[in-house]
């Protein structure tokens, strides 16, 4: 796995911070991609020579070639997890603009600019979705709009590249415990109880466990939810 390199959007979240020390633990060298820079030196702290931080606004064509360059860099691509998002809960139009560019339009820009590289290696893509991907909830259609568009661009892109040798995974999660889920259930004016929520190394652990499947294996979508049922 030492010689192996995976890129992390959204790495300066509390998921993607996870991902990304388990990638590493398990011998990847990471390039952490987020749009807090100071989030990002925390996650690489302690780990220098595994990972590479790269502060960049997906949502940019600048931030999206900064992002490429430090991939090219290393002249290979072996895994890549699209984390980056935003999340809204509003009836502005504008924030299905927002999202729309943040959710789908930055991450499908990027993944096509890096495809070349999984391809070479046969690589594998892991897409952060959520439940909300597969059944909308009231008061976030737009939201779960772009999860139902990044669905479909994962389904599509596995039908395009599977006979290349590159393997693509939905990740459908639910409510997991996050800084933003705080934020959520405060919305919701409900309690906030992380200990009955997924877990972000728990998400972590699924995908380092996907990136060492052999490669005669697939696996196409997966659901996590919490075990307890809280809400």
């Amino acid at each position: 796995m030492t010689d192996l390199v995976a890129l992390v959007t959204g790495a300066s979240s509390d998921i993607g911070s996870a991902v990304v020390h388990r990638l590493a633990d398990i011998g990847f060298h990471v390039i952490a991609s987020g749009r807090d820079h100071g989030k990002l030196m925390r996650t690489a702290t302690g780990r220098h020579g595994s990972i590479d931080i790269v502060a960049a606004d997906m949502t940019t064509a600048d931030g999206r070639q900064a992002v490429e360059e430090a991939v090219r860099r290393h002249e290979q691509l072996d895994l890549l997890v699209l984390g980056s998002g935003i999340y809204e809960r509003s009836a502005d139009p504008d924030g299905l603009t927002r999202q729309f560019a943040a959710n789908v339009d930055g991450p499908y820009r990027l993944t096509r600019g890096v495809l070349p590289m999984l391809v070479k290696s046969k690589g594998l893509v892991v897409v952060l979705n959520s439940t909300q991907g597969l059944a909308a909830s009231a008061g976030i259609g737009p939201y779960a709009a772009t999860q139902h568009a990044m669905r479909a661009l994962a389904d599509s892109l596995r039908e395009e590249v599977n006979s290349l040798g590159v393997r693509v995974t939905s990740l459908f999660l639910g409510r997991t415990a996050t800084a933003r889920q705080a934020t959520i259930f405060a919305m919701e004016q409900r309690p906030y109880v992380p200990e009955l929520l997924i877990q972000p190394a728990d998400i972590a652990f699924v995908i380092g466990s996907l990136a060492v499947l052999p490669g005669t294996s697939e696996v196409t979508n997966i659901t996590v939810r919490p075990r307890i049922k809280s809400y």
